[in-house]
Order: C-alpha cells, then structure tokens, then sequence
C-alpha cells in the first residue's frame, strides 16, 4: 500500500505538474529564468501540482495534518502573486502552524537516543518547528531543481526514519517531489514558487513532528538554517544585500556581492548551475546518511 501510494504520487505529480505548467503560461504568470544567458520566461507556481497531489493522496493517510500543509499552500500562492514581506511571510506561517499543536502525539523529543521531555511546551516547540521548516526550506532556493530535490532526498530518509502514517506521507511527498523535478530540473520548465517551497518545507516539519524524528529532521536542513544564518548574520553586522549571482560567458557562476551559503561555494569551486545544485544534492544526501545511520545506532 506504501509503495503503491508513492508510485501513484509520482505519476499525478508528473502529469499534474504539465497541466499546471501549461494553465500559468497561459495565464501569463511566468518568471525570468535570471541564471541563464537568454533569461527565458518559465510558468510559475508550478508547486500548485504538489499541493494537489499531497493533499489529494494526504487525505487517505492523515486527513487531521492537511489543513496545516495546505494552508501553507496557500500562503505560498499568496506570495507568489503578492511577493510578501519576508515578515509577513513568517506572521502567516506562525498562524497556519497553530491546529500542530493540537496533534495526538508524543511531547517528548528524542535527542539521539535521549528522550526530553517538553510537556506543556512541545505545542509552542511544534509550531515554531512546522514553521522553521516551511520558511528555511523556502529560503535556500533559486536555482533549477534546487529546492525541489533537496527536499526529495530529506523526504526520502524520513521515510527511512519512520513509521506508520508518517512514512506514508514522507513517500507520497517524495514521489510528489521526484513528479515534479522532472519538469524542473535543469533546464526547468516550471518553478515550484513559493507555492511548493513552503508546502514542501511545511511536509518535511509535518513528518518530523509526527514520526518523532525532530532533531534528525533537523540534520537535514543544516544546509538551509546555515544559509538563513549567514544571511541574518550579514544583515546583522550591516553588510548590504544587492546584486545578483551573475551568469559567465562559460556558464560558469559568479557569487553574489553578499554573503550566503550557496555563494560560499560558488566562490570556492568553480560551479555550473548544475554543478552547484548537484553539490548541495551531494550535501543534503551526507547529511541525510548520517541522520539515518545515527537513528538506527542510537
């Protein structure tokens, strides 16, 4: 039934996703492809086919956590025809978050192998984790299949992780994934839009809280929360964000003028759009080995 859930997620996510593609372009929400030489126009919000998918398939695994994923589904498509403030974003995923800490779970988070037990604040500690999830998943993007397919690895090892409900939902968000990057790889053909950003982000904390692996949930988005980190840290000690990663006339890419976790490597490794999304695939795939290998030892 898991497998067969998974299997049926990929499918609709692939054919959804074209459907989708073709309504945005029509309807003339497109975006600059900003990392290619020619700046070609590509549908947005393609990340509608996700929410559809998971929310449809969700619906038959764990109907009480949908209202949450797709509430986040909606706050992306209001971002994405609105462009939120940054602020505005966090407020109205902070309110969306709220109905997690009224799940049927356990208040005790397992830190390798330690139980902690929070009790009267695991709900606040759930919230803010949904939250933190959805918006950190959000920020580390911008390139083709980038945030798609890291949160396809992450969603691949909380199934590993895992049991019960919270498996079925990792797999059906990982074949909702995988349906989806093959429109988006590079070079991509539809950008998921804060749309499937913050829904995926969203699925990916939802899994955690639910099965129980918080803190190895957390291992996974060390490449996000770094970049969340370096940037507030910039912004912080007054270093001022403008500019753009610039595109060579070999492909290659130039980092931008302001500190972030992608740049960091694109000014240590001479990198290729592909090359660089494929590096933090590399990263988020290590990162994924040690969380499982760590859950299964301790």
């Amino acid at each position: 039934m898991i497998t067969f859930l998974a299997l049926i997620a990929l499918i609709l996510s692939l054919v959804l996703t074209g459907y989708v593609r073709e309504l945005m372009r029509k309807a003339g929400i497109v975006g600059r492809d900003i990392h290619k030489p020619e700046r070609p126009e590509v549908p947005e919000m393609g990340g509608i086919a996700i929410v559809l998918t998971v929310g449809v398939l969700g619906a038959l695994v764990k109907p009480d956590v949908l209202p949450v994923f797709l509430l986040f589904g909606l706050v992306g498509v209001i971002d994405d025809l609105t462009a939120l403030r940054q602020s505005h974003k966090v407020v109205l995923s902070l309110l969306v978050s709220i109905p997690v800490a009224f799940l049927d779970v356990g208040r005790s988070v397992d830190i390798f192998g330690y139980n902690l037990n929070l009790g009267i604040l695991y709900p606040v500690f759930a919230v803010l984790f949904v939250t933190g999830s959805a918006n950190l998943v959000n920020m580390l993007a911008g390139f083709n299949g980038l945030e798609v397919g890291t949160s396809a690895i992450a969603l691949g090892f909380l199934a590993l992780m895992t049991d019960g409900t919270a498996r079925e939902l990792a797999l059906i968000g990982l074949g909702a994934s995988l349906g989806f990057l093959w429109w988006n790889r590079y070079p991509a053909r539809v950008f998921p839009g804060d749309t499937g950003t913050l829904s995926l982000g969203a699925l990916i904390g939802l899994v955690g809280i639910l099965g129980k692996v918080e803190v190895y949930t957390a291992i996974l988005l060390i490449p996000h929360f770094l970049d969340f980190t370096i940037k507030a840290l910039s912004v912080r000690f007054g270093v001022r964000r403008h500019g753009r990663t610039e595109v060579m006339p070999d492909g290659t890419l130039k980092a931008p003028p302001y500190p972030s976790f992608l740049g960091t490597i694109m000014r240590r490794v001479r990198v290729t759009e592909p090359k660089l999304v494929a590096i933090v695939w590399g990263i988020e795939f290590t990162l994924g080995l040690l969380a499982w290998a760590l859950s299964q030892l301790l």
